[in-house]
């Protein structure tokens, strides 16, 4: 029986870049230049720490003041989030 190699993994460099917020993104994370990983993992902290999952359906986020402009509109998906967030990150 053949066993496999195990081989780490390198992080993709693109994700791993650091990309500067626009001023709507940076009022919820803040302006320092992030990887889009963490862009990510601060605009979810955001999210939890201010009971934003829409506790019917957990997969929608509700806006509050700060992401209401960041959004667009009053209630996303967690699947829309991505793409909302990479028009903010340049």
């Amino acid at each position: 029986m053949a066993t496999a190699k195990k081989t780490t993994r390198k992080p993709n460099a693109a994700f791993m870049k650091p990309l500067t917020p626009s001023a709507t993104l940076a009022a919820v994370i803040g302006s320092a230049p992030l990887p889009r990983t963490e862009v990510t993992k601060k605009i979810w902290e955001y999210i939890k720490a201010n009971n934003l999952q829409d506790p019917a359906n957990k997969r929608n986020i509700n806006a509050d003041a700060k992401l209401l402009p960041l959004f667009g509109k009053e209630q996303v998906s967690m699947f829309e989030l991505t793409k909302i967030v990479s028009g903010h990150l340049s």
